[in-house]
């Protein structure tokens, strides 16, 4: 029989707990997946923030300003032939009487097309090749990385002249130059994530199940790398911009009345001291997209890094 005192000192064990007592239990941090959290530390980054905005004001005013503006990119008046900036021409105009202001966002698309262009293409080949090269390992892996080492050694320059003097100047030589060699990094980085990759328990998991091996790449190895895969690609865009730009300025790429960023430096350049303005407005565009893709790069590689979680 339980005396008073041992009655007071069970009912005291099984009371219960105060909501006072768990105030320093709570959980702090919200429940967040792997992008929502990658979300959150991106918006942190304030210079990551201002490069996606004005990527995506240059976007929008690349894709609107050539639909909206009552100029085109080709049609020449040579009564205004290099107009000071006004009211009517917002950036002046060329030696042919042509709107500068709707050549440069002519020529803005035009590169962006071509780096996101060259994007898809590192994303095709290079992620795919990388990703066979590291799973199946062995000769197999030998032969590829060889093949890579042949390719990679092939001057990019060389290759777009061959290619511009068999199927002329343009952006499918470009593009087509750009693929030919543009994947190799790429397939490089995947296949080093992806040799770490393959010994985790949940591709031997997938080989026990019987899963193919393409399987087990497109569902179980891609997705876990596509951090490293999608900064990558914020660094392609910007490169490939960049040589379209040198090719154009050295008169193997896009040829005029088509406007690019590259030949309109190079128009520019030739008329630095008489018509500043027509290398000043190009040089401000082309800089800026460059700089965001690489402030937003940067960013990105800090938020898709588990390693920078706080």
């Amino acid at each position: 029989m339980q005396t008073p005192n041992n009655a007071t000192e069970n009912n005291y064990k099984f009371a219960p707990v105060s909501n006072k007592s768990l105030t320093g239990e709570k959980i702090v941090r919200p429940s967040l997946n792997y992008w929502q959290d990658a979300w959150r530390r991106l918006k942190k980054n304030r210079l990551a923030m201002a490069g996606l905005i004005i990527l995506v004001t240059l976007i929008v005013l690349a894709i609107i300003v050539p639909f909206v503006s009552s100029y085109d990119y080709q049609t020449q008046n040579l009564k205004v032939k290099n107009v000071a900036p006004s009211g009517e021409h917002w950036f002046g105009t060329d030696d042919f009487g042509r709107d500068v202001w709707t050549r440069i966002w002519w020529g803005t698309r035009i590169s962006l097309f071509i780096g996101i262009v060259a994007a898809l293409i590192d994303l095709v080949i290079g992620v795919l090749y990388g990703g066979i090269s590291a799973y199946y390992g062995g000769k197999v892996d030998e032969v590829m990385q060889r093949t890579i080492e042949i390719v990679y050694a092939i001057p990019f320059l060389l290759i777009a002249i061959l290619l511009i003097m068999v199927i002329g100047s343009g952006i499918s030589s470009i593009i087509l130059a750009m693929a030919i060699t543009g994947w190799v990094p790429m397939a490089r980085l995947v296949r080093g994530q992806m040799l770490t990759l393959k010994e985790q328990e949940f591709v031997l998991a997938s080989r026990t199940l019987g899963a193919s091996p393409m399987r087990i790449i497109m569902r179980s190895l891609i997705p876990n790398a596509l951090g490293i895969i999608i900064v990558q690609i914020t660094f392609v865009v910007p490169a490939a911009i960049f040589t379209e730009a040198f090719l154009s300025f050295i008169g193997l790429g896009v040829k005029p009345p088509l406007a690019s960023l590259g030949n309109l430096l190079s128009d520019g350049a030739n008329y630095i001291r008489l018509y500043p303005h027509r290398l000043i407005f190009p040089t401000i565009i082309f800089s800026l997209i460059l700089l965001s893709f690489n402030l937003l790069g940067d960013g990105l590689r800090d938020a898709l890094d588990p390693k920078m979680r706080k």
